[in-house]
């Protein structure tokens, strides 16, 4: 245990978007319920299951065909972003009636820090784990489970590999027991270990977390140099540290607000495979990025551009970088430099997906003035149309290009997080 211990809390909001269609319909009660991409048309994917869609071997990121196959009785509902987004701040609000250190990690699950506010409880930590549990539970009718530590990663570990395990939902993986509990666990199992990264430690004899563990820094470094290349010291510590449970990272309210990049990506419904196209969703991302600046005060230099084709197993595309002549919060700006790495560095070939970002950031209440400068006009303009949108909804004014069939951004204003509203 590190010198002064800490008690951090990993909760998961059990199936949440199913789990909220279910509170908000009691009619569904005993139903197997998924939540899923469009009903009508029994087309895309998984969102969430409920426990009892589960059970039949429902499972999220499968097809809906698929899903509907296991089991007949399925009841499905389109999701409905705004809705769980509501949830996931009313649940936020009774985390931090007991601490306030609460840091969001996605919209359904968020760390807390009670090392503080623990002895306000009687010092159980697991008991206090039950009486938060209980609290969502009543208010909302959402389930949740704890995943409770002394560090952000090993209570991550907690929760997914054990607290969604077991009948109540509450795991405390003491640092003393790791040997007996987590380290026994194939190395899948880990924190940020994916499918391909599994297949590369099994093929260096790393078959549990326990064995990438206990294998010494130096020579793990030096094995995955021999696999990887000389840049790969990082990775190799990152791992190690995430198996052994060394994270000093504290749990920060608004982590995810100090923004120090901004970018939008966009996956497309087909191939794209003209410029005339692509020209279309490069300006569209280019304008969210921009209005998204607009909204934090900043103007950006550092601009970044990338592309891929649908192929993952023959990637395509490319991502690039370049500095502007002048740090901007104004579309035509972003477009503008976008559209030259996109001609220098498109291959031709079809595209699926594309991104803009931008970074170096200063605020956009001071800025040097340069030749042939329309900052302060057209963001003025850019500010107001931002204002109407605010009002009345992205779709309230878009450009014609958007209304073409390449365009994205009246689809995009129904939709939050690619979902519909």
């Amino acid at each position: 245990m590190p010198a002064k211990s800490r008690t951090i809390f990993l909760v998961d909001c059990q199936s949440f978007y199913a789990s909220v269609e279910k509170a908000l319909n009691p009619e569904l009660e005993g139903k197997p319920v998924a939540v899923a991409g469009d009903p009508e048309r029994r087309s895309g994917i998984i969102l969430a299951a409920c426990p009892l869609a589960k059970a039949y071997g429902v499972t999220t990121a499968e097809r809906l065909g698929e899903a509907l196959g296991k089991c007949r009785d399925l009841v499905i509902i389109k999701p409905s972003m705004q809705r769980y987004i509501e949830y996931s701040m009313r649940i936020s609000e009774i985390y931090e009636s007991y601490s306030d250190l609460v840091e969001a990690y996605s919209i359904d699950e968020q760390f807390i820090d009670v090392t503080g506010s623990l002895h306000m409880y009687g010092g159980d930590a697991k008991a206090l784990a039950l009486k938060i549990q209980r609290h969502v539970k009543e208010s909302v009718g959402v389930h949740t489970r704890f995943g409770i530590s002394d560090s952000k990663v090993l209570a991550k570990q907690a929760c997914d590999n054990f607290a969604k395990k077991n009948d109540s939902g509450i795991y405390v993986l003491e640092r003393e027991r790791l040997a007996d509990s987590l380290w026994r666990l194939p190395v899948s199992k880990m924190f940020m270990v994916g499918s391909r990264m599994t297949a590369h430690f099994e093929r260096m004899g790393i078959r549990t977390i326990g064995d990438l563990a206990q294998t010494p820094l130096s020579q793990l470094k030096l094995r995955m140099r021999q696999r990887f290349g000389k840049n790969s010291d990082v990775q190799a510590e990152v791992c190690w540290r995430i198996a052994n449970g060394i994270d000093d990272s504290p749990v920060k309210p608004g982590t995810h607000m100090g923004e120090k990049s901004v970018g939008h990506m966009m996956t497309l419904p087909r191939d794209y495979g003209t410029r005339e196209e692509l020209k279309v969703i490069v300006l569209e991302l280019c304008e969210l990025v921009a209005r998204r600046c607009r909204s934090i005060g900043k103007m950006g230099r550092t601009l970044s551009v990338g592309c891929q084709g649908a192929d993952f197993d023959r990637p395509t595309g490319f991502s690039r970088q370049m500095t502007m002549p002048y740090p901007s919060h104004v579309t035509n700006d972003l477009y503008y430099n976008a559209m030259s790495l996109f001609d220098k560095h498109w291959d031709g070939l079809p595209v699926r997906r594309v991104g803009v970002s931008v970074t170096g950031f200063q605020s956009d209440e001071q800025y040097q003035l340069v030749m042939g400068d329309n900052r302060e006009r057209l963001g003025a303009l850019e500010a107001a149309m931002d204002r109407l949108k605010d009002k009345y909804g992205d779709a309230i004014i878009m450009r014609a290009v958007s209304k073409t069939a390449a365009g994205q951004a009246q689809d995009r204003a129904m939709k939050i997080g690619g979902h519909y509203k």
